[in-house]
């Protein structure tokens, strides 16, 4: 991997610091670097739009906390170059570098190949209004439809595979892939998923029945859902992008018919994750 593409934080001044010392370690090695707009502005370099990097590298470092490098997935999409994150916010899930591993050693790892790959699937959120698609949107975390702060609850009716399911009652409904299992899903009461597990959980958000509880399901399923009542109702892709929705509009959500590359320097320790982001057994 001699091109590498650098993604950073917009507005952090300490992702900018980070990418300096990334440089003056690459300029050693002699590889070919790629870096967004606004770093390189400020760093008085080439810089390319983020929509060009992912055809120009080989990789990509992606300088920011788990929001930077959910964006970073959804621009890869289909292109399927890996992706390194290096955490600078404070949860750190799916970021795989800490701040302060930096250094020649991360390099060599990556030029002699000592690393490997984790891939975890994607959503895929298609919008249809009067028979119509209006809508394609990707995530890595979550597809999730929600009212805004002063709407009412919303009727929803689901279906899986075509077969009716329910009809109930909520603030809200998520449906995550096992990496979006411990965001939002998580905080509504959904299960965690181990990341690479070929399955999504659908989670409501508040509903009105205490049974309505959270399915795993197989990722081969497509879940539809149809907007029955409700106002001012958003579907939201990892919690960045938004469509707005409308009484009988129809979500169809499957698995993307690609994956999210991870590029890993060191065996993964899942359970040390959960046990330090979460604060388990303190």
């Amino acid at each position: 991997m001699r091109k590498i593409g650098i993604i950073v934080k917009r507005g952090v001044p300490a992702a900018v610091d980070a990418v300096k010392e990334l440089l003056q370690l690459i300029d050693k090695k002699k590889f070919k670097v790629f870096i967004d707009d606004e770093a390189a502005l400020i760093l008085g370099v080439k810089g390319y739009t983020r929509e060009e990097i992912p055809s120009k590298a080989d990789l990509i470092i992606v300088f920011g906390g788990d929001g930077t490098l959910l964006s970073v997935a959804r621009l890869v999409g289909k292109k399927g170059v890996p992706i390194l994150g290096v955490n600078l916010g404070s949860l750190g899930f799916i970021t795989e570098m800490a701040r302060d591993e930096i250094s020649t050693g991360v390099l060599d790892e990556i030029f002699s190949g000592k690393y490997h790959f984790e891939e975890r699937i994607m959503l895929s959120a298609d919008v249809y209004r009067k028979g119509r698609k209006i809508a394609q949107r990707t995530a890595l975390n979550d597809v999730v439809i929600n009212k805004s702060a002063l709407a009412r609850m919303v009727d929803f009716e689901i279906h899986v595979n075509n077969q009716y399911v329910t009809s109930f009652r909520a603030d809200g409904l998520i449906v995550s892939t096992p990496t979006g299992s411990t965001a939002h899903s998580l905080s509504a009461g959904g299960p965690i998923l181990y990341p690479t597990l070929e399955s999504f959980v659908m989670t409501p958000i508040c509903p009105h029945t205490l049974t309505n509880r959270p399915i795993v399901l197989p990722d081969k399923f497509i879940i539809e859902i149809r907007i029955k009542s409700g106002k001012d109702v958003y579907l939201t892709l990892d919690g960045q992008e938004g469509v707005p929705l409308k009484v009988d509009d129809t979500v169809k959500i499957k698995k993307a018919d690609f994956k999210t590359k991870f590029l890993l320097l060191h065996k993964r320790d899942y359970f040390k994750i959960l046990r330090t982001k979460l604060k388990w057994g303190e």
